[in-house]
């Protein structure tokens, strides 16, 4: 199961953070994750939310470049080896991880949340499925 993620082109100015998370408040949209990554120009803001469709409407009306790309959402358990232990799943089966980054820690289950972006989605699904993981959807996250 794949979830979408917002993937916004911003000016890597002050205040640009700012302009898009208020673009957001004002189309009362939840962020359920968010990741930055920049370059001396420009950056790129990753971000899952409660309601893609309308996220992308609200940043398209305010002038944003934003691509849809699907990820995964697993659950890892919050301890030494947690992450490596998904990593050699993905490894075993030659999956490549083209970035993650962690979404939340849900302390009443001792677990957090990574969000992966590979290269071959469907097979990243059946080897962490098959493995034992747990993989969340949009509805889960908001719950998470």
């Amino acid at each position: 199961m794949t979830i979408k993620q917002l993937s916004i082109f911003v000016e890597n100015k002050p205040g640009r953070l700012s302009e898009v998370t208020e673009t957001l408040k004002k189309g009362d949209i939840n962020i359920r994750a968010i990741t930055t990554a920049d370059s001396s120009d420009f950056g790129i803001l990753r971000l899952i939310v409660d309601d893609t469709d309308k996220a992308l409407e609200c940043l398209k009306a305010d002038g944003y470049l934003v691509k849809v790309v699907n990820v995964i959402a697993v659950t890892a358990d919050d301890k030494p080896g947690g992450m490596a232990a998904i990593m050699k799943t993905l490894y075993k089966t030659n999956i490549s991880v083209e970035y993650m980054y962690s979404a939340f820690l849900n302390p009443s289950d001792v677990t957090a949340c990574l969000i992966l972006r590979v290269d071959r989605s469907e097979d990243a699904i059946e080897a962490l499925t098959d493995a034992g993981y747990k993989l969340l959807s949009t509805e889960e996250l908001a719950k998470f």
